[in-house]
């Protein structure tokens, strides 16, 4: 255990927070039991460690360990908990609970025995809480982590702090916001950077090979997270890739399942199947119609990509212009507002608002009839009436 202390020290000692990620202002830290998922790369681990350094405690009071170490290969958490609460133990932070076998099943043990303590724990957005060996729905306060926002990545690139705005602050008070920004900072300019290489932390330190370090993250969530969670057989994994290859080159489309099952030579239950893991693991997102929703295994009306560096790191060929923005779009509403499959125009927000995604010159032809909608359009500074920047969806986080 002094081996798990001393790397939990020094972690803690070592970490950076010179800038932290939306949420470590958004979670109350209060509760007992809390649970922080997310895929991977996102930056789960340092806005823990960040959080473990600012409570400014003495060391035999935190305890920061990865459930990957090889400590618990000859031991179990339970124990760990056991010690570390006798020693003056008060808050245990538990990282990649995904990679030990028992976890919800001992973290619910450590929580019911030890009063006191404190638990904190992140892992893959893969994971369900609910449907863990033990449930924890009803003990832990969940908190989910995205990707960097355009807010967000201003911010870590050079410096410029910027306010979240509400969607409806964007559509009623989009001019004036934009004003606001332009004159400090040339937002298509950055915007152009962040589709390519600004959605996940690790870009700071990838900025010349970042494409590549993207590809190997998603490597590692297709090839180790899903098959450690989902149990499933690494022979899928080359299946899985080929399908998330042909969605990369292909969206947003509405799939014609028995195309990809021939393509892809599986089932078309196995279609289903493979889209529920992508969008688990936060590689895809599966569009679905206001009036049902979007049901597991029930086919969707649209398939997107998670992010737009995804685009770009994946496919074999340039993203086209207005996937790119569709991405974009849906990538930013859909972490704190409901988006669904619009047939008049591209999306239908919180039930109620209708957008259709263009470029600048997009003219109102498919939606002037309709209340309640608005245009966001790609290089454009400042807009007007009820059309708006698209840049501009990229500060609702």
């Amino acid at each position: 255990m002094n081996s798990l202390i001393e790397k939990s020290i020094r972690k803690i000692s070592e970490t950076n927070y010179l800038y932290s990620r939306f949420l470590l202002d958004k979670i109350d830290w209060n509760h007992r039991l809390i649970s922080i998922m997310g895929s991977r790369g996102v930056g789960k681990t340092t806005l823990l460690l960040q959080h473990l350094k600012n409570l400014n405690k003495q060391n035999h009071e935190i305890l920061f360990i990865s459930l990957d170490d090889i400590y618990f290969s000859n031991n179990l958490l339970v124990e760990l908990a056991a010690d570390f609460v006798k020693n003056g133990g008060i808050l245990l932070a538990l990282d990649e609970v995904h990679k030990y076998p028992n976890w919800s099943k001992e973290i619910k043990n450590i929580y019911d025995d030890y009063k006191d303590l404190q638990i904190i724990f992140t892992g893959s957005s893969i994971l369900e809480i609910q449907k863990g060996d033990a449930d924890l729905s009803r003990r832990s306060v969940d908190y989910v982590l995205p990707t960097l926002s355009f807010r967000e990545f201003l911010l870590f690139e050079d410096g410029f702090e910027f306010p979240v705005y509400s969607i409806i602050d964007i559509l009623d008070n989009h001019a004036e916001i934009a004003k606001e920004i332009n004159q400090k900072i040339k937002p298509i300019f950055y915007y152009q950077k962040y589709i390519k290489t600004g959605a996940y932390p690790f870009y700071l330190e990838a900025k010349n090979d970042y494409s590549n370090q993207l590809l190997k993250t998603i490597n590692l969530l297709l090839e180790t997270d899903l098959i450690s969670v989902l149990n499933i057989d690494y022979s899928h994994i080359l299946k899985l890739k080929k399908l998330l290859l042909l969605i990369a080159e292909s969206v947003p489309f509405k799939p014609n399942i028995s195309e990809l099952s021939s393509k892809v030579a599986i089932t078309r239950d196995s279609v289903m199947k493979y889209f529920d893991y992508l969008q688990k693991a936060n590689l895809i997102y599966m569009l679905g119609a206001a009036n049902k929703g979007f049901r597991r295994f029930e086919k969707p009306e649209k398939i997107y990509l998670n992010n737009t560096n995804q685009l770009f790191a994946i496919s074999n060929t340039e993203p086209n212009s207005g996937t790119i923005r569709e991405t974009f779009f849906l990538q930013h509403l859909n972490y704190s507002n409901t988006v669904n499959y619009s047939p008049n125009g591209d999306f239908l927000v919180n039930n109620k608002f209708i957008f259709e995604i263009g470029g600048k010159n997009k003219s109102y032809n498919q939606i002037k009839d309709l209340p309640d909608s608005f245009i966001a359009a790609d290089d454009l500074e400042y807009g007007y009436g009820n059309k708006i920047p698209l840049w501009l969806f990229g500060f609702l986080y």
